[in-house]
């Protein structure tokens, strides 16, 4: 009594799309795949920081000072 068969979802389908239409339920789709994607994508950019900030440390670390002498005086 719970659970719900297969036709009774067919039927709620049925009822929402009449109800929004194919065209609306796309759009929030879509909408929807967007939003999904670009928290992705920033998740990806918060990410690349730490790295970049690791391998400039890492450079850092490599660096020598150097004293120029100007050699035309």
């Amino acid at each position: 009594m719970g659970s719900f068969s297969i036709w009774h979802w067919l039927i709620v389908l049925v009822i929402v799309m009449l109800v929004f239409g194919t065209k609306k339920l796309r759009n929030i789709g879509q909408d929807l795949g967007g939003a999904v994607k670009g928290f992705k994508d920033g998740m990806k950019t918060a990410e690349e920081p730490k790295e970049q900030i690791q391998q400039s440390s890492a450079a850092a670390d490599k660096t020598v000072d150097v004293h120029a002498k100007d050699v035309n005086k």
